[in-house]
């Protein structure tokens, strides 16, 4: 939810939109159940995760465990 509150912050969701996907995700019990989130509301999500560049760490290389010190 933390994610959803900061695209609502940054204007990516309404607060409408914000509402109704919390809501959606709240009561799905399942991740097929989120991914059968109605088709407006994914499309204002994925936009606002493509612009938020939410999959930026999976782009990343993996540190070396020797480059953490």
């Amino acid at each position: 939810m933390q994610t959803l509150d900061e695209m609502r912050d940054r204007c990516l969701l309404t607060p409408q939109q914000h509402a109704e996907i919390g809501a959606w995700v709240s009561q799905a019990r399942t991740p097929e159940g989120i991914l059968a989130m109605p088709e407006a509301l994914w499309r204002s999500l994925e936009l606002a995760s493509v612009l938020m560049d939410v999959d930026a760490d999976l782009r990343r290389e993996p540190v070396g465990l020797g480059e953490l010190d």
